[in-house]
This record gives structure tokens, C-alpha cells and sequence, in this order.
């Protein structure tokens, strides 16, 4: 697969592209691509790790899998590509941002921008099938993105965490609370957000708290 990565990354990733389970992982993958629509887009699957080098990781937000939709997902959890309609959660996202920080909503929905400043927008599972949510979980990917999120909770400190949701909050045991700060709350979909488990959860302003307290850039949210 024609995939990019920087290369700040290839200490803490190369390790597991030899294992056993990530080359399954890649002929599944592979497989998935050839005979069904997939998304993201083949070059995007790791965009992640393309946008936020390593070394400026900052916070990282966890998602679950990308967006199944026709020409959501850009490799980024919760971004879209410029010009899609936003996504319901996506929509939740920027109303918190919009009470906490009094920004309005922006014009465009990828959230490359924040990568580039060092945030970490990885889901779980960095593929899925068109229209088939969950249709790739279980297949060795969250081997892989569980030694990310731990990775990163050991070699570096000061980074913020931000888990919504009751899948997102599981990996709360892969971080040590002791170096870094674990915010919680509801998943930003409609169905929690509306039950109040979303709003309110101040978590833009909490993060850029920290990040200033810690002698880090806060992010342009």
C-alpha cells in the first residue's frame, strides 16, 4: 500500500510492522481494498501519523472507526474532507468549542489543522468497509493503535487524552495518569450529547489549561 508516514515515527512503529499480526493485518487490508469500497482512501490510512510528527504530539484524541460514508473519512478521526457536509458528532464537536471558547464554526470540517499544531486524531480501526460500521475491528488493528497510545504514555509527558465515549474511556488503562491528563466525558454523537453527556465537558479549554501550565503552545482549537 502506498501509505505516508513521518519519519519521527519509525522508532515506535517499525518494530510492529514485522510482526506477525500486522502483516495479516496488511493482507487483510489489502484484500478488503480489492473487493470492496473502503475508506480511507489507501494513501490516507495512516494520515494520522503523516500530520502530527511524534515529537510534537501534544493530545490525542481517540476515535473508533473511520466514517463509512462516501468521501468522509481522510485518515483523521472525526475530520472529514473539505467540502462534506459535517457529521453529526462532528457538528457536537464544534457547538462545545463554540460554548467553551467562544469560536464560531468553522468553514471546513478536516481537522488537519489540528494535527499539524500536534494533535493526534486516531481511531481504533484505521480502515472500514463502505456503509459497514465496525466491518474491520477485530482484524489486528487495535493491537496496533493500543501500542501507540502506550508508547506514547511512556516515552513522552505532559499530553493530554481525550476519551468520549465508553469505548474511547477502556483505553484510559494504557496511560499513565501520573505524566499525563485523562479527560472523560460522553461520546459527541447525538445520542449522548442530547442525554447531556456531552456538552458542557469544557474539554478545548481544560486541554489549552494544561498544555500553557506545562510550557507547551496551547492549540488553535
Amino acid at each position: 500500500m502506498n501509505v505516508r508516514i513521518d519519519q519521527s515515527w519509525n522508532k515506535q512503529l517499525e518494530p510492529e510492522f514485522g510482526k506477525d499480526y500486522f502483516n495479516k493485518l496488511i493482507d487483510f487490508v489489502k484484500q478488503e481494498y480489492s473487493e470492496h469500497k473502503c475508506f480511507p482512501p489507501g494513501p490516507d490510512i495512516f494520515a494520522a501519523f503523516e500530520h502530527s510528527k511524534f515529537e510534537d504530539t501534544k493530545v490525542v484524541i481517540l476515535g473508533q472507526d473511520p466514517y463509512h460514508g462516501i468521501g468522509q473519512a481522510n485518515g483523521l478521526c472525526f475530520s472529514v474532507k473539505d467540502g462534506i457536509t459535517f457529521p453529526p458528532s462532528l457538528i457536537n464537536i464544534f457547538k462545545e468549542i463554540e460554548n467553551d471558547l467562544a469560536k464560531p464554526l468553522p468553514a471546513t470540517g478536516n481537522l488537519e489543522r489540528w494535527a499539524d499544531q500536534g494533535v493526534l486524531l486516531l481511531n481504533a480501526t484505521l480502515t472500514v468497509r463502505a456503509h459497514q460500521a465496525g466491518s474491520h475491528q477485530n482484524k489486528g488493528w487495535e493491537i496496533f493503535t493500543d501500542h501507540v497510545i502506550q508508547t506514547i504514555s511512556e516515552e513522552k509527558e505532559n499530553v493530554v487524552f481525550l476519551l468520549w465515549g465508553g469505548y474511547a474511556k477502556k483505553k484510559a488503562k494504557l496511560i499513565d495518569e501520573s505524566k499525563h491528563l485523562i479527560l472523560t466525558s460522553g461520546h459527541p454523537s447525538p445520542l449522548s450529547a442530547n442525554r447531556g453527556y456531552w456538552f458542557g465537558n469544557s474539554h478545548f479549554s481544560k486541554a489549552n489549561e494544561y498544555l500553557r501550565a506545562n510550557g507547551k503552545n496551547e492549540i488553535y482549537w
